[in-house]
């Protein structure tokens, strides 16, 4: 089944650039004009993908990413005409799993659009890879795409899960920010050392929330492993 991507811009010249590009790769666009159209399109379901306007009237794209970060992990591609940096991490700090600047390349668009879906498994073949890993009370499955923490699910961005999901398969490792950013988005593309910040910071949140600690250790000058007492607060 052909993904179907939720092209969420209040231009409607972006909207049908993008849908046509979509198209072209064999997706299936469906469009919203604003924030309200995008959040009912999400309920209805049935969604593999969000390119979600930050800059949109009435409900902007930050507040609809919020929204749908109460309750699902949908893989959230976020278009805006800003590039100033804090506009970067603010989104990906509150959930997006990428960031393409206004005026963009459609070409590239639908080339994040189709690494994102292959990191959800929405575009991947089998995967013969070792499936599960566990981690003191931590555990992933990657086939069924869930993590838990005890008896806590765990929701996670497309991103958030590729990172961990790396860190997991190599415990012993420290993985620098380039190899990390290889991990959670291919090879070839560069994002900000920021950008991977952003993530772990996520990570570990989601995690103290649940009541888990230690579950990524930085090493300084290096980057990041996994945590060695993974373990709940006191």
């Amino acid at each position: 089944m052909a993904p179907r991507i939720l092209v969420v811009d209040d231009e409607p010249h972006i909207r049908d650039v993008i849908c046509f590009a979509l198209e072209r790769a064999g997706m299936t666009p469906i469009a919203a004009s604003n924030g309200t159209e995008a959040m009912m399109a999400f309920r209805r379901g049935n969604i593999d993908l969000i390119t979600l306007d930050i800059g949109m009237p009435d409900m902007d794209g930050l507040e609809v990413c919020r929204q749908i970060r109460k309750t699902s992990g949908l893989p959230i591609l976020f278009l805006s005409a800003r590039d100033e940096e804090i506009d970067r991490v603010l989104g990906l700090e509150i959930g997006g799993d990428d960031y393409v600047t206004k005026p963009f390349s459609p070409r590239e668009l639908v080339a994040r659009v189709k690494v994102i879906l292959k990191r959800s498994g929405n575009e991947a073949g089998p995967d013969r890879r070792r499936a599960t890993f566990v981690a003191g009370e931590l555990s992933l499955d990657r086939h069924g795409r869930t993590v838990m923490f005890g008896y806590s699910a765990i929701t996670m961005t497309v991103l958030e899960f590729a990172i961990l999901d790396a860190l997991l398969s190599r415990p012993d490792m420290v993985f620098s920010r380039e190899r990390l950013m290889e991990a959670a988005y291919g090879a070839g593309t560069y994002v900000a050392d920021r950008t991977i910040d952003s993530h772990i910071r996520n990570i570990r949140a989601k995690f103290l929330a649940a009541g888990g600690q230690g579950i990524i250790a930085t090493v300084h000058g290096i980057g990041f492993k996994l945590g060695g007492e993974i373990g709940r607060k006191a």
